[in-house]
């Protein structure tokens, strides 16, 4: 078990797990649910050699389903006591990027992923996997306006780009197999939930 690693996504429709050893897949499983992530998420790491035992954890931090996004850091944060590893926690947005420039190595790319209440979650990351701009939850058309690149990639990607009418769209779901890809200065010992957008309940005004 030397030098293993365990990726675990469930931030979106998509749930993936991935387990590395010395930065090589060992295996992954990957499977669009919608919902019932809470369900699969532990029998699908159980499914991994040794149990998806290892010493270090990713885990996305969104944002996505507030409710995925919870279950997978929950997850995370047990079984690095259980196994005395390390957790950190990576921006969901990023991984969408680096599954996209997996193929498209060199291109920038705006990510436009499903957000609440018919809003798109809109990030665009230079050709490095890094973020250009800071994470924004916008309406579809202002989000068709907004992003800066030629390539649209996400869950959501094909109806903006039908918006905008120019450039390319990719259906792209985040997966755990591409987490070694982020740039290891996205990645964070602060656990705390990425959502997106603002809450939707509001204090009354005295």
């Amino acid at each position: 078990m030397n030098d293993r690693t365990l990726v675990i996504e469930c931030a979106s429709e998509a749930c993936s797990v991935a387990l590395f050893g010395d930065k090589h897949l060992l295996a992954h499983d990957h499977r669009l649910l919608g919902r019932g992530h809470a369900e699969q998420l532990v029998p699908m790491i159980g499914g991994l050699p040794d149990k998806g035992r290892s010493q270090r954890i990713l885990v996305s931090l969104g944002p996505g389903s507030f409710t995925g996004v919870r279950i997978g850091i929950a997850t995370a944060r047990a079984l690095g006591i259980a196994w005395n590893a390390k957790v950190l926690g990576y921006p969901t947005l990023a991984l969408v990027a680096a599954v996209a420039q997996a193929d498209h190595r060199g291109e920038p790319v705006s990510v436009a992923m499903r957000a609440g209440h018919g809003e798109v979650f809109l990030q665009d990351f230079d050709s490095s996997g890094l973020p250009a701009t800071d994470v924004l939850s916008l309406p579809p058309e202002l989000a068709a306006r907004s992003a800066q690149h030629r390539l649209l990639v996400g869950n959501i990607a094909q109806q903006v780009r039908e918006m905008r009418n120019a450039g390319a769209a990719l259906l792209v779901h985040p997966d755990a197999r591409c987490a070694l890809s982020l740039p290891e200065q996205l990645l964070t010992t602060n656990l705390a939930p990425t959502y997106g957008r603002g809450p939707d309940a509001k204090l009354p005004v005295a």
